[in-house]
Order: C-alpha cells, then sequence, then structure tokens
C-alpha cells in the first residue's frame, strides 16, 4: 500500500492542500449564487439614468445606500438564522424556506404566515421595479437600431409596451426551463460576466477614449475594480467546473449575442 504520509506525524498527502483549496473555493462559489442573486439589480438605477434629477449626484448616492442598506439587511438577516435555528434546520429549513422556518420557530404558526406574506409582498415589489427597468433598456438598445424596432416604440401611455410582453414571454419561457435552483446558478452566473465586463470598460474606455468627460467617478480606481474583475472571473470559472450543468448554457446564451451582436452593428451602418 502507498505510504500517503497520513501516519504518524498526521502530514498531508503530496497535493491534498491544493485539491481541497479549489474544491473549497468551488463550493464558496456555489454557495454564493443564492446571496449574489438577492443582492442583484442593485445597478437598476443606472438604467433610468435619464430621468433622474442631478444624475451625477444622486445615481452614485442610490448606488451607495442602497447596497449598503441590502447587505446589513442580508447580514443581520442571517445572524438571526444562526441565533435562532440549529444547523441542521438551518441546512435543510421547513419547506425549504429559511425565513419560514425562523419565523415559526420565533411566533409560532401566525409568525410563520405572515413572514410568507411578507416575502411575496417583496417579491412582487422587486418584480415590479424589474420589468419596468428591464423593457427601458430593450427600449433604448432599439432607438440605437441594437434590437427590433418595435421596442423602441411607446403606446399612448408612453410605456414601451411591446418591449414589456416580448420580456414576458422570455421570462415565462426561462420560469417553464428547470427548477428554481438551476435556473438561478445559470442566471448569477450570466450576470456576473455582465458585471465584469462593464467594469474592465472602465479600463477600456480610459485607455482608448482618455478625454471624453467623466460626470460619474470610479471610486477605488485602479485598485477596486481590479479587485472586482478577478473575484468575477474567479466565480465564474469555479461555477463552470463544479456546476457546468447550467452554467454551461448560460455562457452559450451570451456567446451567441456577440455574432447577433455585430450583425445588428452593420445593419445599422447600412441603415
Amino acid at each position: 500500500m502507498q505510504d500517503l504520509g497520513l501516519s504518524g506525524q498526521g502530514k498531508q498527502p503530496s497535493g491534498w492542500t491544493e485539491i481541497g483549496g479549489i474544491t473549497l473555493l468551488g463550493a464558496i462559489a456555489a454557495a454564493m449564487t443564492g446571496s449574489l442573486f438577492s443582492s442583484d439589480a442593485w445597478n437598476n438605477v443606472t438604467f433610468i439614468a435619464g430621468e433622474i434629477k442631478n444624475p451625477q449626484r444622486n445615481i452614485g448616492l442610490s448606488l451607495f445606500f442602497g447596497t449598503l442598506i441590502v447587505t446589513l439587511l442580508y447580514v443581520t438577516t442571517n445572524l438571526m438564522y444562526i441565533y435562532v435555528l440549529p444547523l441542521d434546520g438551518i441546512a435543510y429549513p421547513q419547506s425549504d424556506r429559511l425565513a419560514v422556518a425562523a419565523a415559526n420557530q420565533i411566533f409560532g404558526n401566525p409568525g410563520m404566515q405572515l413572514v410568507a406574506v411578507l416575502i411575496m409582498v417583496s417579491t412582487f415589489g422587486c418584480n415590479n421595479g424589474l420589468i419596468l427597468a428591464g423593457a427601458r433598456v430593450y427600449y433604448t438598445m432599439a432607438k440605437d437600431k441594437l434590437f427590433f424596432r418595435q421596442a423602441g416604440e411607446l403606446n399612448k401611455n408612453a410605456v414601451p409596451a411591446w418591449a414589456l410582453w416580448a420580456q414576458c414571454v422570455v421570462a415565462s419561457l426561462l420560469c417553464l426551463s428547470g427548477e428554481y435552483g438551476n435556473l438561478l446558478d445559470m442566471i448569477s452566473f450570466v450576470v456576473v460576466i455582465f458585471y465584469t465586463l462593464t467594469i474592465a470598460g472602465i479600463f477600456i474606455l480610459r485607455k482608448k477614449r482618455p478625454d471624453v468627460p467623466r460626470p460619474y467617478r470610479a471610486f477605488g480606481y485602479p485598485v477596486l475594480p481590479l479587485i472586482y474583475i478577478v473575484m468575477g472571473v474567479s466565480f465564474c470559472t469555479l461555477l463552470i467546473i463544479y456546476k457546468p450543468t447550467f452554467t454551461w448554457p448560460g455562457l452559450i446564451i451570451t456567446l451567441i449575442g456577440i455574432p447577433i451582436y455585430f450583425i445588428a452593428v452593420a445593419k445599422k451602418q447600412k441603415g
């Protein structure tokens, strides 16, 4: 039998630390999909920048305070879960809903029902903002001739109705495509890709167009943006390795967008 160095002094086998460390990072990345999704949409205020008063000041403050408040709420809520529930109760919560299990532990059945209602209110409120903001993105893309022309049209109520219905169809198809957890893996992966590309664009634009006015400051540049890029790339790479079933389809769908973009740009230039 091969000596793995485990006898006597309790040594680890060669390569054990590296493999264990990478596996641990993969587990952390997989566990982060839910928390990242819970704080997603922090940047949606930028979608309506043209409709905000004093955007140079208020957009930055909105992003900062919105992210700060959500982070504090998330951390304190999880501390409450750890205090109220045993570890088994956190790992395998009642009805697979941690908040419901905690409320039942504290307040009993009435508290459980109240939290369920609050979750519904929060979900519908979040959906309202996401749906309206998302349609505005398609509307702007259509105005730049990078999306279907109909998406750039407003109805009598000054609402991009076609874009809203198109978004509804795509979202419904995604909801029917698989289980919630699998869809969450794919969406979190794709979202972080685009966040990373957006941050990388800061470096590219500052090099290619140094003289362009910059009304918005990149806080902590270049250190913080660089750290974010490294973390984003690491997160996506680990998800591809350890949760490939739905991250690969997300990557393929994203890559399909590249030739479609160039086709749209070519048509725009000809038109």
